[in-house]
């Protein structure tokens, strides 16, 4: 096979995305209870392939930090960092939304969220992602206003590790239920476009995604959120110490593009995630 060449099943072949993925295909899901798929992933290798099975949302995380970089949280990823890994992505894929992580402290007030959401969105993310809650509203609605999408992220935000004393599942005590279906409601109420849930009780997930209107996204939030969300290196069993919340489907697949096809199949079909990846 030539370098530079991928290649891949025919099943991956017909799911492949026809047109490009939108904010309005999403919420159009949402309205007729059709799952979507979201992988988190850095290189437009892995990029390519995504939109060949059928994935919806690729998202650009600072994940990468751990997961390329080799840190020990997401806290040291960069701008730089960041803008590499989407314009790499956005070259690999042409059909999925593609969605970019703004790192730590890079959004800490509108103008600073401004003026990096532009620098994300011009390397070739349709859609900036951010961590927190009811702080973030004025933010939320400022980028809104000024075009830029946004995904909103609750619930266990690793930018916060060290707030959180560690990777901690939140949203377990009645307070802190209830202050995390209040910043979704304000969240979606101030403009957010999807809604990222991460760690939380399965049936608090469910109840904040019947409660909102736009869509919702889960990793470690059960089954009921209308999409679900993993990172490349956790669906091929990459992770030394994998999270709960993730499942190595590379070990039911002959290859990788089987795995993420896998993947896939079993997100859209509510097969995945289990009671066994949830809280």
């Amino acid at each position: 096979m030539p370098y530079g060449t991928i290649s891949h099943s025919t099943s991956t072949t017909n799911s492949a995305l026809t047109k490009a993925v939108t904010i309005n295909t999403l919420h159009k899901l949402k309205g007729s209870g059709e799952k979507f798929v979201v992988i988190s992933l850095y290189d437009a290798h892995m990029a390519a392939m995504a939109q060949r099975c059928g994935v919806e949302v690729v998202l650009v995380g600072d994940s990468l930090g751990m997961t390329v970089l080799g840190y020990d949280s997401t806290i040291p990823v960069t701008m730089e960092q960041m803008i590499y890994h989407v314009e790499a992505v956005a070259r690999g894929n042409k059909k999925s939304l593609i969605m970019g992580d703004l790192p730590f402290m890079t959004y800490a007030t509108p103008e600073d969220a401004l003026r990096n959401c532009a620098r994300i969105m011009q390397a070739g993310a349709h859609m900036v992602k951010l961590e927190g809650g009811e702080w973030l509203a004025d933010t939320v609605r400022m980028l809104s206003d000024r075009g830029i999408p946004v995904c909103a992220h609750i619930g266990l935000t690793p930018q916060s590790v060290n707030k959180f004393g560690g990777f901690r599942v939140q949203g377990r005590e009645q307070s802190q239920a209830d202050k995390l279906l209040a910043d979704a409601k304000l969240l979606a109420d101030s403009g957010a476009d999807l809604l990222l849930m991460e760690c939380i009780p399965a049936a608090l997930a469910e109840q904040i995604t019947a409660e909102i209107s736009i869509p919702t996204i889960g990793i470690g939030a059960g089954k009921d959120t209308d999409a679900q969300v993993l990172v490349i290196n956790d669906i091929l069993g990459l992770t030394e110490q994998p999270p709960k919340f993730s499942k190595n489907f590379l070990l039911e697949a002959n290859d990788i593009p089987g795995a993420m096809q896998k993947y896939v199949a079993d997100v859209k079909a509510g097969i995945f995630p289990g009671p066994e990846n949830s809280f």
